[in-house]
């Protein structure tokens, strides 16, 4: 009985701990180096300095592609203002996240993810699944699956009016 106990005891722990972890936010966002759609290399850590909105999408997911749009026009009106989006599509291969891009261009680099890079950000278990990193590099905000955009714009704007 005690070791049953002890056992769950130490089981509950582990889960809370993996929790923690996976949440990330207020860790440093692992860094990753992957080449865009386009051909260009992004490297999350070029982007210190700036506040990065990273999300991972794939070209099935309908609420996925209900952000996009939304991505897009706050990439152009806040980038001057230090903003910087950043998708990662989920998909398999990059075939079907480079023929929805023709169809619906987003304003921002797009690179391929995969199980690896997922897994460093604690998982992505459902998409969307939407970061936001700030200008030090660390994860301030985390939006799982269809998010308030209204909510998230609103935290964008406050992190972007932040002293740095």
């Amino acid at each position: 009985m005690l070791r049953s106990c002890a056992a769950a005891s130490a089981l509950g722990l582990l889960l809370l701990a993996a929790g923690a972890w996976a949440n990330g936010l207020g860790d440093a966002a692992p860094d990753f180096t992957r080449t865009d759609f386009t051909g260009r290399q992004v490297h999350l850590a070029d982007y210190r300095g700036k506040l990065v909105l990273l999300n991972f999408w794939a070209s099935w997911c309908g609420p996925c592609l209900e952000e996009m749009p939304r991505f897009s026009a706050w990439q152009r009106a806040y980038a001057a203002a230090g903003l910087q989006v950043i998708g990662v599509s989920m998909d398999d291969v990059a075939a079907p996240a480079k023929r929805l891009l023709a169809r619906q261009p987003v304003d921002y680099p797009v690179v391929l993810g995969d199980a690896k890079l997922g897994e460093t950000y604690g998982g992505v278990l459902g998409l969307p699944l939407t970061f936001l990193i700030d200008h030090r590099g660390y994860i301030v905000a985390r939006f799982r699956g269809e998010a308030d955009l209204a909510q998230m714009e609103a935290k964008i704007k406050s992190l972007l009016a932040e002293p740095r």
